[in-house]
């Protein structure tokens, strides 16, 4: 059996790298796999049932998630927070939306930029998005996991990059008719969306919109910076994408 899985795994391992965008892929395994084998996928037993499952889950996030108010007073090993909470969801939608959105965008970043400077964009954005989170939000207790300030850096990054790549969305007042708009057009209105509800967002659990604000705009910005006008080149049509559907 041990045979078995450790030939599976290098077959997955040696795709993987042989694949156009690796990383962009291994991410979408190591949080997939994390998730698994973490309590909030409720698969496995050892976290047990009931109570005592949800206790498990509360600490679980609280151990590798953010929480503000003690990121900045709490001991050394929180200034990590934002590094672990990258690769902890909180429950499958969350999870599935993210990877969804890191699939459709991740892999032509990641084979524009390169696979070194892709992970290094891609872990910083996340950790600064997330420490701006918490610096507007410094008294808050609430546990903030997942990586969409990350792939909301990438979804800044491919705005920039391919703002003509043209983008499937699912629009809610046209009873989601599959529509297709170049990224020009759906990205920047994803992102308003963001910040309107970053705006109205109320105090307490719920999304973290202003970490997908500040990682959208760190990923813009950092394109802008490092490709300049050279970045912008015809591309082929982007895969499909919800286009409202938040990370």
């Amino acid at each position: 059996m041990i045979r078995e899985w450790s030939a599976g795994a290098g077959r997955t391992f040696r795709a993987v790298r042989a694949a156009p965008a690796p990383m962009t892929y291994g991410l979408i395994a190591l949080c997939c796999l994390l998730f698994v084998l973490g309590p909030a996928s409720g698969l496995t037993r050892t976290y047990g049932t009931g109570d005592a499952l949800v206790a498990a889950q509360r600490a679980y996030f609280r151990h590798w998630g953010v929480i503000p108010a003690e990121l900045f007073t709490g001991p050394v090993r929180e200034a990590l927070t934002p590094a672990t909470a990258l690769f902890v969801h909180g429950s499958w939608v969350h999870l599935l939306g993210n990877m969804l959105f890191l699939l459709v965008f991740g892999v032509m970043t990641e084979e524009r930029m390169g696979r070194v400077e892709f992970t290094l964009f891609y872990l910083g954005c996340g950790y600064l998005a997330l420490l701006g989170y918490a610096l507007a939000n410094a008294t808050s207790e609430q546990s903030l996991v997942g990586a969409s300030g990350a792939i909301s850096a990438v979804l800044g990054a491919f705005l920039h990059l391919f703002p003509r790549a043209r983008v499937t969305s699912l629009l809610p007042f046209l009873f989601f008719l599959p529509l297709r708009f170049p990224a020009w057009v759906v990205l920047p209105f994803w992102a308003g969306l963001q910040w309107f509800a970053a705006s109205r967002a109320p105090e307490g659990p719920g999304v973290a919109y202003l970490a997908h604000v500040v990682g959208f705009c760190l990923g813009f910005g950092y394109a802008w910076v490092r490709y300049g006008r050279r970045a912008k080149v015809k591309v082929v049509p982007a895969p499909a994408s919800e286009g409202e559907k938040q990370p």
